[in-house]
């Protein structure tokens, strides 16, 4: 259950050389390489005053493109670098949460999916995620790429317009609750080069959780389960179990005594903010 990745920061936070051989030791040792990457437009000023190129083809040449690379964020891309990804076999964590939260912008998601690059969703961390809840980010996932397509003209350049009749937003072009939760399971494992997670069949790792739609959150949204639990507000997991061990039961978390840690992290909280 364990696997081991090589993953420096970001780009602008270490040298280039280190880049560079961090990608000539994962492909020795056979290990993935996992980077920050194109999350805000500082980061591209940066690699363009600094090496004259955006931060896609800076990785390139350092040797950061490959089916073993996923980056998180991936937000300022444009046509001619996804396309590349996709050549490559490279993959993006999706961060709506956290990319919402600092104002970095929209990941073109739908244009990841539609040239074949993999796609998955991250939290990317509790500096900019308060909740690291898996469904809250797919529930933000499929709204933010309705949101982006509602910025967009249906066809032509990038421009802000105001909907219209003669600029009609097409249902087929919006993201779907199974869409989006796709993303949470089948396209994290692709991301992460893993054939043993992802769904429930035979053969595979036994991960699943179980959620009570038996309560006022979901009364009225049952004709249709899987759509509701992204729709409705997230709620807690009833059980989840991870590679066939149960972590989650009722409720609560089996493996460990929650109400020490709580009030731990609350005492380092204070202090911090003291």
């Amino acid at each position: 259950m364990t696997r081991i990745v090589l993953a420096p920061c970001s780009p602008f936070s270490v040298s280039e050389d280190l880049l560079r051989e961090t990608a000539v030791l994962a492909r020795d040792k056979k290990v993935m390489l996992h980077t920050h990457l194109c999350e805000t437009l500082d980061e591209e000023r940066y690699t363009l005053e600094r090496f004259g190129k955006r931060p896609v083809e800076w990785m390139e040449d350092l040797g950061w493109l490959g089916d073993d690379v996923w980056f998180a964020h991936a937000i300022h891309v444009d046509d001619e670098e996804i396309a590349k990804f996709a050549q490559n076999g490279c993959g993006a964590a999706h961060c709506p949460c956290s990319n919402m939260r600092l104002a970095s912008g929209i990941a073109p998601v739908k244009k990841y999916l539609h040239a074949g690059v993999k796609v998955g969703l991250g939290v990317d961390g509790s500096a900019s995620n308060d909740s690291s809840n898996m469904l809250l980010e797919a529930r933000q996932a499929m709204l933010l790429s309705r949101l982006q397509m509602g910025l967009l003209p249906p066809e032509g350049p990038r421009k802000h317009f105001l909907l219209s009749q003669s600029h009609p937003l097409r249902s087929n072009e919006w993201m779907t609750a199974r869409q989006a939760l796709e993303l949470a399971t089948l396209g994290g494992a692709a991301v992460l080069g893993r054939n043993d997670i992802g769904a429930l069949e035979a053969g595979k790792c036994a991960d699943f959780f179980t959620l009570d739609l038996n309560t006022i959150n979901y009364a009225g949204a049952l004709h249709d389960p899987v759509a509701a639990v992204l729709f409705c507000a997230p709620q807690n997991a009833r059980h989840t179990v991870i590679n066939g061990r149960t972590v989650v039961e009722d409720g609560r978390i089996t493996t460990l005594d929650m109400e020490p840690v709580i009030a731990a992290h609350n005492r380092h909280s204070r202090e911090l903010a003291g």
